[in-house]
């Protein structure tokens, strides 16, 4: 597809990563957008896109992502970052108890004149009993793929980007642009 796609983030690491996984050719546009409090990622990306297309009036993509853990009937999947900012990483792999079991996924939100539509990307996985790893973006440092030893962090960014829920999300919205 030769339309240039307009990336709505106000995130430069996110505009990054989101170019060398989908190799499309897309415009970071940087709005400063009203971020809704919800722990469905979902509504989130939903909510940005609208806001995003009702200003530039132009198809927008947005992504976000979220980390739902089991044991806390999905907490704290789109509000992650605000429990590291407000308790750490570290505190939340602590107070959980055995149960681990998590899953890590990304909406990419996609608005156009004809609407709304959303890929999503899922991996399960569980949650480590500390953090660990150098390379990290968010949570990477606490999230372990099933049957992968290794958090997101540990594996560095080339092996985590074969196989993250930002890559099938990526997928399926390239699948998406091709019919």
């Amino acid at each position: 597809m030769s339309m240039k796609i307009n990336f709505v983030t106000s995130n430069q690491y996110k505009f990054k990563e989101f170019t060398e996984i989908s190799g499309l050719d897309l415009a970071r546009v940087n709005l400063d957008l009203e971020e809704i409090q919800a722990v469905d990622v979902g509504k989130v990306a939903e909510h940005k896109a609208r806001q995003a297309f009702a200003i530039i009036k132009k198809p927008v993509i947005v992504a976000d992502t979220g980390l739902y853990c089991e044991a806390w009937k999905g907490l704290p999947g789109a509000l992650a970052k605000w429990f590291d900012q407000t308790i750490g990483y570290a505190k939340l792999c602590n107070l959980l108890g055995e149960d681990r079991a998590a899953r890590a996924q990304t909406v990419i939100g996609y608005y156009d004149q004809n609407g709304y539509r959303a890929f999503v990307g899922e991996v399960q996985g569980e949650i480590a009993k500390s953090p660990r790893g150098d390379y990290a973006f968010g949570w990477d440092v606490i999230f372990a793929p099933k049957g992968c030893n290794q958090t997101f962090a540990e594996m560095g960014k080339n092996e985590k980007n074969k196989i993250s829920m930002l890559k099938i999300a990526i997928d399926k919205f390239k699948d998406f642009l091709q019919e």
